[in-house]
């Protein structure tokens, strides 16, 4: 089993889009296997290949014990008007902050293999498949805020005792 360190706020990678995976090999079923090893550390919903410092469109979730993952997912529908739902990212570990985010979605992509694949639902699974992919996309979860909670998100990010160590 390997849990791979998760890159934190500041680390290049996580602002960078990650490439699209075009070679379907052992690398990337040793990355798949990775990324699933990480994600079941408990307490977390997702983990974005970005967040352990690789550049390739994949991610791993573990919603209510369900594991699956992702390879160069689309945001292909969601549905419903976005609610503000709390959310954290264990790239800004230690806050939380309301973001909006749609109540259903929808991701296309493929698996290890390179045949086609999606996952849909709703509630914290919707949540996580918005968040992952935007992770994919180089963003993080902060930048969605309204204007003055990002300010108090800043705020709270500088305070905490890991900001400036990544």
């Amino acid at each position: 089993m390997t849990v791979r360190p998760i890159r934190l706020f500041g680390d290049p990678v996580l602002r960078s889009r990650a490439d699209e995976v075009v070679r379907f090999d052992a690398s990337l079923r040793m990355l798949v296997d990775d990324l699933l090893d990480t994600v079941q550390v408990p307490g977390r919903a997702g983990v974005a290949a970005p967040q352990i410092g690789v550049g390739l469109r994949v991610f791993s979730l573990n919603i209510d014990g369900e594991l699956s993952y992702i390879v160069n997912p689309v945001l292909a529908e969601v549905r419903g008007d976005a609610e503000p739902v709390e959310e954290g990212c264990l790239s800004v570990p230690g806050v939380g902050f309301p973001r909006l985010r749609h109540p259903w979605a929808r991701v296309t992509g493929l698996d290890a293999e390179g045949a086609p694949i999606e996952i849909a639902g709703e509630g914290l699974l919707a949540q996580a498949l918005q968040h992952e992919t935007d992770h994919l996309d180089g963003k993080l979860y902060i930048e969605g805020l309204e204007p003055e909670v990002k300010r108090e998100a800043m705020r709270a990010i500088r305070q905490t005792e890991w900001f400036g160590r990544s």
